[in-house]
């Protein structure tokens, strides 16, 4: 992730990193919530079936394009159809995980704010799994689709939607591999300063496209998904990031001080110093004023002049004008 990502700025985004071990106690106790709550769900085969029919007759007459032709696509080749089927097997949790590992290392803030977002989309879709369980397409007849996972391999779902007791297969809507993977991808983008962030949106893409591929979702599931989350991200508001805080950093003691091109002094007496860059440097009081000059170099000239010593080197022309006339004068005190 580092490629497209820039260190985080000093400043309203810096928040102390949670507990490690209560956050992988509330994030596990969520998961192990979930699962038993879908398959609480399990066993209204009926009444699944009914609602897969009249998704699909919804879909078609919204005029939504049919789920056929993308697996069409993916069925141009088994090695294509595999790929697809591994996605949607090993990358929903995997992704889901490293991308709240990485926030927790090194966005914390974001971290809290995408793991609340995540834990009320996820409630709100146990809820519609609940009362609304849904037959995926692959079961439908009507909608003619292949169980790409069972025909082509590998499968996460059991042979017997009705005994499978791993999974409950009539959780179709929403689809929750697409919302996380969509909110992974805008946790992503809010966390990050990189150009090329947007890229991270192929990853909810690609999976709306293997979830409608290998028949285990239908458009609306997604749809769902993404209304669901679009009402978690109005409820709970990411922190805000800014970068002003990055220029605050106070410049380290020894460097040079534009104005007068001295070195500055380490310790206390730096800001001060450099606080008087651009600015004329009073004489110490009871100094005689001196039109020499101005700023620090004026100061010194003062003080000099003050002690009694020479305010400055001798003019070398008239050093040697005087040499040659006392050198004349001798000469003709020597004549006479």
């Amino acid at each position: 992730m580092d490629s497209l990502t820039e260190p985080d700025p000093v400043g309203a985004a810096a928040v102390q990193r949670p507990p490690l071990v209560r956050e992988l106690l509330l994030v596990a106790g969520l998961f192990v919530v979930y699962k038993v709550g879908r398959q609480l769900a399990n066993g209204h085969t009926g009444e699944a079936f009914h609602n897969a029919q009249r998704v699909w007759d919804g879909e078609r007459a919204l005029r939504l394009p049919d789920e056929g032709a993308v697996q069409s696509a993916l069925l141009h080749g088994d090695a294509l159809v595999h790929v697809a089927n591994t996605y949607y097997a090993v990358v929903h949790f995997p992704a889901t995980a490293a991308f709240l590992v990485w926030l927790y290392l090194r966005r914390p803030g974001h971290y809290l704010w995408a793991r609340r977002v995540l834990a009320v989309l996820t409630a709100a879709a146990l809820v519609l799994h609940l009362t609304f369980p849904l037959a995926p397409p692959r079961l439908l007849a009507a909608a003619g689709l292949v169980d790409t996972a069972q025909v082509y391999g590998p499968s996460v779902y059991g042979g017997n939607p009705e005994t499978d007791s791993m999974a409950n297969q009539f959780a179709a809507m929403p689809s929750l591999h697409f919302g996380w993977a969509l909110m992974v991808a805008i946790g992503l983008i809010a966390a990050t300063r990189s150009r090329w962030r947007p890229l991270w949106l192929l990853h909810p893409l690609l999976t709306l496209m293997v979830i409608v591929g290998t028949a285990n979702h239908y458009w609306l599931d997604a749809g769902v998904a993404a209304a669901l989350l679009g009402i978690a991200l109005a409820v709970i508001h990411a922190p805000v990031r800014t970068a002003a805080a990055a220029d605050r950093t106070p410049a380290p003691a020894g460097i040079a001080v534009p104005a007068t091109g001295l070195p500055a002094p380490a310790g206390d007496a730096a800001p001060a110093l450099a606080g008087l860059a651009g600015h004329a440097v009073p004489a110490p009081v009871g100094a005689t004023p001196s039109t020499g000059g101005s700023g620090l170099v004026g100061a010194r000239r003062a003080e000099a002049e003050r002690v009694g010593a020479s305010p400055a080197e001798p003019n070398p022309a008239e050093a040697s004008r005087a040499g040659a006339e006392r050198v004349g004068t001798e000469r003709v005190g020597a004549g006479r």
